[in-house]
Protein backbone atom coordinates (compact mmCIF):
# COMPACT_ATOMS: atom_id res chain seq x y z
CA UNK A 1 0.00 0.00 0.00
CA UNK A 2 2.95 2.45 0.38
CA UNK A 3 4.16 1.99 -2.95
CA UNK A 4 0.61 2.93 -3.61
CA UNK A 5 0.67 6.35 -1.88
CA UNK A 6 4.25 6.73 -3.10
CA UNK A 7 2.81 6.70 -6.49
CA UNK A 8 -0.80 8.66 -5.97
CA UNK A 9 1.77 11.43 -4.37
CA UNK A 10 4.15 11.50 -7.19
CA UNK A 11 1.28 11.79 -9.66
CA UNK A 12 -0.09 14.46 -7.76
CA UNK A 13 3.21 16.67 -7.54
CA UNK A 14 3.46 16.20 -11.54
CA UNK A 15 0.04 17.59 -12.21
CA UNK A 16 1.33 20.64 -10.13
CA UNK A 17 1.55 24.07 -12.37
CA UNK A 18 5.27 24.81 -12.76
CA UNK A 19 5.43 27.89 -10.18
CA UNK A 20 4.44 25.58 -7.34
CA UNK A 21 7.42 23.24 -7.78
CA UNK A 22 9.51 25.03 -5.55
CA UNK A 23 7.35 24.11 -2.71
CA UNK A 24 7.51 20.45 -3.82
CA UNK A 25 9.15 18.59 -0.96
CA UNK A 26 6.58 20.26 1.19
CA UNK A 27 3.57 19.55 -0.50
CA UNK A 28 4.59 15.96 -1.60
CA UNK A 29 5.29 15.18 2.21
CA UNK A 30 1.73 16.66 3.31
CA UNK A 31 0.05 14.88 0.21
CA UNK A 32 2.03 11.34 1.70
CA UNK A 33 0.51 12.38 5.21
CA UNK A 34 -3.08 13.28 4.20
CA UNK A 35 -3.44 10.19 1.76
CA UNK A 36 -2.14 7.50 4.82
CA UNK A 37 -4.32 9.01 6.97
CA UNK A 38 -7.01 8.87 4.89
CA UNK A 39 -6.68 5.26 3.50
CA UNK A 40 -6.32 3.99 6.62
CA UNK A 41 -9.63 4.87 7.74
CA UNK A 42 -11.05 2.79 4.79
CA UNK A 43 -11.35 -0.72 5.73
CA UNK A 44 -8.62 -2.18 2.86
CA UNK A 45 -7.14 -5.04 2.79
CA UNK A 46 -4.10 -6.08 0.93
CA UNK A 47 -4.45 -8.71 -2.99
CA UNK A 48 -2.87 -11.42 -0.97
CA UNK A 49 -5.67 -11.09 1.76
CA UNK A 50 -8.43 -10.31 -1.27
CA UNK A 51 -6.77 -13.90 -3.24
CA UNK A 52 -7.19 -15.90 0.21
CA UNK A 53 -10.70 -14.41 0.32
CA UNK A 54 -11.65 -15.34 -2.87
CA UNK A 55 -10.50 -19.01 -2.39
CA UNK A 56 -12.15 -19.54 0.79
CA UNK A 57 -15.28 -18.20 -1.11
CA UNK A 58 -15.20 -20.69 -4.22
CA UNK A 59 -14.61 -23.01 -1.76
CA UNK A 60 -17.12 -22.68 -0.07
CA UNK A 61 -19.88 -22.05 -3.49
CA UNK A 62 -18.82 -25.69 -4.42
CA UNK A 63 -19.31 -27.16 -1.10
CA UNK A 64 -23.14 -25.49 -1.18
CA UNK A 65 -23.93 -26.20 -4.89
CA UNK A 66 -22.70 -30.17 -3.44
CA UNK A 67 -24.75 -30.01 -0.58
CA UNK A 68 -27.49 -28.45 -2.41
CA UNK A 69 -27.46 -31.63 -4.96
CA UNK A 70 -27.75 -34.08 -1.99
CA UNK A 71 -30.51 -32.26 -0.35
CA UNK A 72 -32.16 -32.53 -3.79
CA UNK A 73 -31.53 -36.15 -3.88
CA UNK A 74 -32.62 -36.53 -0.79
CA UNK A 75 -35.72 -34.94 -0.84
CA UNK A 76 -36.53 -36.77 -3.94
CA UNK A 77 -35.88 -40.11 -2.51
CA UNK A 78 -38.24 -39.15 0.43
CA UNK A 79 -41.08 -38.14 -1.35
CA UNK A 80 -41.00 -41.06 -3.76
CA UNK A 81 -40.85 -43.30 -0.17
CA UNK A 82 -44.08 -41.31 0.74
CA UNK A 83 -45.30 -41.68 -2.20
CA UNK A 84 -45.16 -45.83 -2.23
CA UNK A 85 -47.62 -46.25 0.39
CA UNK A 86 -49.63 -44.29 -0.68
CA UNK A 87 -49.98 -45.99 -3.85
CA UNK A 88 -50.36 -49.58 -2.27
CA UNK A 89 -53.37 -48.15 -0.34
CA UNK A 90 -55.37 -46.91 -3.34
CA UNK A 91 -54.47 -50.11 -5.20
CA UNK A 92 -56.05 -52.17 -2.32
CA UNK A 93 -58.77 -49.95 -2.15
CA UNK A 94 -59.99 -51.15 -5.16
CA UNK A 95 -60.55 -54.41 -5.81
Amino acid sequence: MNLRIEDIARRLIEALPPGVHGVREDLEANFRAVLRANLSRLDLLSRDEFLVQAKVLERTRQELNRLETRLAELEARLSGVSQSPEKAERSTDHP
